[in-house]
Parts: structure tokens; sequence; C-alpha cells
């Protein structure tokens, strides 16, 4: 995670090597480790000076000499949606540690962030509101407004960050936001029932890797509605029905290489695979799980692997995306309960999970499918969860 020397720098080379890392990173959140010490220090590089860095963090103001330094990270970072005290808390995955809460709008539900991680756009369901946060500042810098009676759950932002959707639960809608526009601004709005049969309860949403396509898990009536969204305006082009072998998707999850979709459906304690590459789009088959009611669902940057969150069984079940079915499942309680959404981090090596019923986040290593030590305590009621990517 990040870069991390794994020593402090013995010459003048190793110095300035360590110098220009860090000038790169200047105005983003990053966590140092120092020599000869336990200390981490996690804050915003302010500024880069002639051997010394100047650190802004919960701690106030420091200045640190460069030579001191003995690793440094700088993500990747996860935001955590915490719906009941209306804030996003921050977490270091290199530590997994807490070091920024962010206020956002009314009850925040779900989140996705830009390609080149530098926005987190938070969906608030109560307010029908989208908080823009920076993530170099981690602060909210704009607010888009939606249809009042629009209740935003999922959101998901394209390829090329040109623009974000969000799945609108009351008013079966999806919006589709400019976000290259300052402020942000919603460019169009997609009927989900213009197309037989209807969609209900929009809920989770994903993009195809190559941007072609936006898919919607509707949880009212299990259809998966499917946007093309390469032509202006965007054309919703099928609702497929996936019932009766998965019934009220609520959580989506696509393929890295564009060929299947699937669906945790929370009504039947499955999950559904479709076939995207051919029109129209079919059910492959449905895997039943062993745990109860999956709220999302998240696969491995190698697409080898699913990750359910099961809310009323407190588990993460694995699929082998190859047979088709659990390999293993895992449970999060007592210390997490009630997982809502789950995210994996860009390496694949860990998935960490949004735990409503005890505000925190669990952590598993996808290796050994087990817990990496205790949870890591959040904000009130975490619903969503999205992890930034990896950059150098």
């Amino acid at each position: 995670m990040g870069i991390r020397p794994r020593k402090a720098c013995p010459d003048e080379t190793c110095f300035q090597d360590l110098k220009e890392m860090l000038q790169d990173l200047e105005g983003r959140f990053i966590s140092v480790a120092l020599s000869g010490s336990f200390e981490t220090l996690q804050g915003k590089l302010f500024r880069v000076d002639e051997g010394k860095i100047i650190l802004v963090g919960l701690f106030g103001l420091r200045i640190i000499p460069i030579c001191t330094i003995s690793s440094i990270d700088h993500g990747p970072f996860a935001y955590v949606a915490n719906s009941a005290d209306d804030t996003v808390s921050v977490i270091n995955t290199a530590t997994n540690t807490v070091f920024s809460l962010i206020p956002v709008g009314d009850t925040p539900f779900k989140i996705a962030i830009t390609p080149d991680g530098s926005r987190a756009y938070v969906t608030n369901r109560n307010s029908s509101t989208v908080s823009v946060i920076d993530t170099a500042l981690n602060e909210v810098i704009d607010t888009i407004e939606l249809d009042p009676a629009a209740i935003p759950r999922g959101i998901a932002i394209t390829p090329d960050g040109t623009r974000a959707y969000t799945a609108n639960q009351n008013n079966n809608t999806v919006s589709v936001i400019d976000i290259t526009a300052t402020p942000n601004t919603v460019i169009q709005v997609i009927d989900l029932t213009a197309v037989a049969p209807p969609a209900l309860s929009p809920n989770g949403i994903a993009i195809t890797p190559d941007g072609s396509r936006a898919y919607v898990a509707n949880t009212g009536n299990s259809i998966v509605s499917v946007i093309d969204i390469t032509v202006t305006p965007n054309v919703l082009i099928q609702n497929l029905d996936i019932s009766p072998g998965g019934v009220f998707p609520a959580g989506i999850a696509i393929r890295p290489d564009g060929t299947r979709a699937y669906t945790a459906n929370v009504g039947n304690n499955t999950v559904t695979v479709i076939d995207i590459t051919v029109t129209p789009n079919v059910v492959v088959v449905n895997i039943p799980l062993v745990a109860n009611t999956p709220r999302a669902i998240a696969i491995t940057p190698d697409g080898t692997r699913a990750y359910t969150a099961n809310e009323n069984t407190s588990s993460v079940s694995t699929i082998h995306l190859g047979l088709n079915e659990v390999i293993n499942t895992v449970s999060l309680a007592p210390a997490g309960t009630i997982p809502q959404d789950i995210a994996i981090t860009p390496d694949g090596t860990r998935a960490y999970t949004a735990n409503q019923g005890t505000s925190n986040v669990s952590v598993i290593n996808t290796a050994t499918n087990t817990l990496i030590n205790g949870p890591i305590e959040v904000g009130e009621s975490p619903i969503g969860i999205a992890i930034t990517p990896i950059l150098i």
C-alpha cells in the first residue's frame, strides 16, 4: 500500500529520492513512520521544504525532518458513509485507522470514487443530494441537488471520470451528473418505468469497465435495468426480470472483463449471474447462498472471486466465479453485525465491510478468508463503503 522505503535514507541519493516522492504527494493525505520511534503520523502533506516537510493533521501542524522518515503510506483510503450521524469516516488501509471525519448531507448512504481518486461522491437519502468530497482536503466542496422526491441510494462513476449516476429509490429514476462541470450538474433523469416491465425501487448501480452500459438493481420488483450510456441522451434499453431465481436484487457488481453482472438478492438469498455480452442480456445461473439477506456484492480485481455482505447472518460469503458456487463464509459477529456494504482493496488482498449494527468496519484477508484483528470503529450506523485506487 502506498510507498514504503524499508529504512531511513543512508545517503544523499536516497534522501533526494525520498524528497522527490514527497514532493509528488504534496497536498495529499499521507502517513509517515519515523525512524527510531513507534510513532506514525497521519495528515495532509502541506508543504515540502529543503530537508523537511510540514504535515497538518489532528495533532495540529508538525515540522518533520525528511531524514527521520522511515516509511511513507498514501493509501488507498476507505471512505465510509455513516447514516445516523451524517458523516463520512476516512480509513487509512495501510494502518487501518480512522484519521478524518467529514460532515455531509442528511443520511449518507453509498459512496463512489473517481478513477483518479481525487473526489468521493456520497448519496444523501433524506436530503436527496450528493455531497462531493475533495479527497486531498477531505472536505465537501460541492453539494448536488437532485429531485426532492428522488431519495438516492446507489451511485457509480464512469471509467473516464466524466459522469456520475445515482439510483433514485422513490421516483424510480437514475440521475446523470456531469462531474466535469463546475458546479457539478444534473444533465439527465432516466425513467426506469419507460420500458416494460417497469422497474421499481432502484438500489444498486454499476457501470461496465468499457463505460458503455449502466446496470441498476431494482429491489422493488426483481428487475435489472440496462442503460446505454454511449448515446446522448442515455437510453434505457432493457428491463430484465431475474425472478423467480433472483428476488429483490439490492447490490450489483460487474466482472472486470465486462462479461457478467452479478446481483445480490435479498429476497431469496441468491446471487444472479447475467450474461451481458448478448443482446438482450440473459440470466446464466442463480447461486444459492448459505447466508441470509445479501445486501451488497464486490468482485476482486482479477475477477476470480465475489464477496457478498450478508445482513441477517452478519457474514461475508466468498463465491468462486469460475465454479459459480460459494466456497467460504466468514462470520463477522459478534464484533461486526448487520453488514450493509463491502469493498475490496485495489490489490485484492483485503475486503472491508460497513457494519451498521456495530458501527464499525471489519477487515478480511482474502487469501485466507479470515478476519484481520478487531473491527475499526467509525461513525454511527455505516451503510456504504468505497476504496480509492492506488495512485503513485
